[in-house]
């Protein structure tokens, strides 16, 4: 197993501190490309939190990250005060095995800018695979809560469909619920308008501003300046694998401080 060299300021349990993610120096490189070049970011619990950056500034590795499903070369990730796909032992951190790292999984929701749906399963049964396979649910439990979640996210009378049969909007908003179904702690939005019609983000932005009044603490990789502005408690801007500017939204949108940022945001307004 790997082993990563412990940051000299640890985390402190987000119980204590109200982070839900806490990332220190966080490095990620694919062969001779480093992608991110020491991360720092802390999401308080109930916080939106916008990635905003141009194509290549390592937002999605970033939110990859967040759940390994990139393994980080150095840094640390905590999640709720749990050191994400690590354990400490001796000044080291040391990789987790496989199952242990898919049960921290199972606390942090991910939607992906493509649907990834079971396209032989209906959009009922798409949401209850996961609880049942996953956490053993009971199947009625399981439907009970599938039921709500696909009438929250307004597929109430779509819950037989396939996949096949959606637009491309209703299947990200499977996809949401299907991701609610876990019952997570934290929601990790890679770009999930990205994929869709124009006339169909609004959809989905919908569901997302619901849940961001639930207070559910999210993460959101977006080009959505609209939503970032609207929803966001906090703006995050991205580039050359650092984050350049950071503050809130509305202030960093309308006054940005970095020049880099300001060069991004005049074309993209």
């Amino acid at each position: 197993m790997s082993e990563l060299t412990v940051p000299a300021q640890a985390g402190a349990p987000a119980a204590e501190s109200g982070l839900m993610v806490q990332a220190e120096q966080v490095h990620k490189s694919f062969g001779h490309l480093e992608v991110l070049k020491g991360i720092d970011l802390e999401v308080r619990s109930g916080e939106v939190c916008c990635l905003l950056g141009p194509s290549g500034s390592g937002k999605s590795t970033f939110l990859r990250c967040i759940n390994h499903l990139e393994k980080i070369n150095a840094g640390s990730i905590r999640v709720d005060g749990e050191l994400i796909g690590y354990r400490e032992h001796g000044g080291k951190l040391h990789e987790l095995r496989q199952k242990e790292v898919a049960a921290q999984r199972r606390s942090i929701g991910m939607v992906f800018q493509r649907f990834n749906l079971f396209p032989h399963m209906t959009a009922l049964e798409n949401v209850i695979e996961a609880p049942v396979r996953v956490k053993r649910e009971a199947k009625v439990a399981a439907r009970e809560r599938a039921e709500s979640l696909l009438a929250r996210v307004g597929l109430g009378d779509k819950m037989g469909n396939y996949p096949g049969q959606l637009s491309g909007g209703q299947q990200q908003r499977v996809a949401i619920a299907r991701a609610l179904a876990m019952q997570p702690k934290l929601m990790l939005f890679d770009e999930p308008t990205s994929a869709l019609d124009p006339e169909l983000v609004g959809e989905v932005l919908d569901v997302m501003k619901d849940l961001a009044r639930d207070g559910m603490t999210m993460i959101v990789v977006t080009h959505e300046i609209g939503f970032a502005r609207e929803v966001g408690d906090r703006l995050v801007f991205m580039d050359g694998g650092v984050v350049v500017e950071q503050g809130n939204p509305r202030e960093v949108i309308a006054n940005p401080v970095h020049d880099r940022t300001k060069a991004f945001l005049a074309k993209v307004l």
